[in-house]
């Protein structure tokens, strides 16, 4: 599958990191932190988005605010990096670009990370800031949560607790990548292990020992959101790569929310790397998919 001259940015990218991590297997967490903040080059800064540092119910956070939005819906976006890397900062401009096609505004958490936050830190800081938003008069069904990889994760784990404390839920939920079964049996694990620049089984072990620590089950229910049951859960929008190895992850999301009725779509777009909305406003497959994101929302 032929991918666009722009789209191959990001697999650059990943491999520099995954050459970089090969040949200093004793990076510390600071390193990786530093070099994982790169991941915010291959987006362009969209058009007519201006960006304010603030704090959501206490959590440290980045609002997106597009020109024109409707400031009466709100994104809340948990950005990806293995719940111990990337950062509100890495990932704003890909949420001021998903604001802006939406047409809404987002704030970015830099929730606390792993290892010297392990889970549920993160749960919980998405928890505080979308509690923060209902008391700020924002109704549920005009929030919606977002995330990519392990912040896509989030965006569906937060959902989730919502519904554990009879929260009112929000009205959509839009994922890139998720990183989901902390068992790692998605046969897509091996099967695009030649093709993913980046994300490897050893990777995802490494983060998973980070985010669990030793006394959280790689299948409790909070941590690994496909060891629940999705009725009832808001419309769910999953995007990923077809060349990357958490595949099977979106795959089986969406098969077990669409089985259990909640109106679900998934778009696996060919060739692509993990997180490929990264590339927002420099590659057509990206700026497609948005495209295709917003035609979905305009429709619930």
């Amino acid at each position: 599958m032929a991918i666009s001259k722009e789209a191959d940015t990001l697999r650059a990218l990943y491999q520099s990191w995954t050459d970089q991590m090969v040949a200093n297997p004793n990076l510390t967490i600071l390193n990786l932190r530093s070099m994982f903040d790169e991941w915010g080059q291959p987006a362009l800064e969209p058009e007519n988005v201006s960006y304010k540092s603030d704090h959501a119910g206490g959590v440290e956070a980045i609002w997106a605010l597009p020109a024109g939005a409707d400031t009466s819906r709100v994104i809340v976006y948990t950005h990806g990096g293995g719940f111990a890397v990337g950062s509100a900062d890495s990932h704003r401009k890909m949420a001021g670009h998903l604001a802006k096609a939406l047409g809404v505004t987002s704030v970015v958490l830099h929730y606390r990370r792993a290892p010297e936050h392990p889970f549920p830190a993160q749960i919980e800081d998405a928890i505080t800031a979308y509690k923060a938003l209902l008391a700020q008069g924002f109704e549920p069904k005009n929030i919606l949560t977002a995330g990519d990889s392990a912040g896509g994760n989030l965006a569906i784990a937060s959902v989730l607790k919502c519904r554990d404390l009879g929260l009112p839920l929000p009205g959509a939920v839009i994922v890139y990548s998720p990183w989901l079964d902390m068992a790692l049996r998605g046969a897509t694990l091996q099967t695009n292990a030649a093709t993913d620049a980046l994300v490897s089984r050893s990777i995802l072990e490494a983060m998973r020992g980070m985010f669990l620590g030793s006394q959280t089950d790689p299948l409790d229910k909070l941590a690994n959101p496909l060891e629940n049951d999705f009725t009832g859960f808001p419309p769910l929008y999953i995007t990923c790569g077809g060349a990357e190895t958490l595949q099977s992850d979106s795959k089986t999301l969406f098969d077990k929310a669409k089985a259990q009725g909640v109106k679900a779509t998934l778009s696996v777009v060919p060739g692509m790397q993990h997180v490929f909305p990264a590339m927002s406003g420099r590659a057509p497959e990206a700026d497609q998919e948005l495209a295709r994101i917003a035609a979905w929302y305009r429709s619930l």
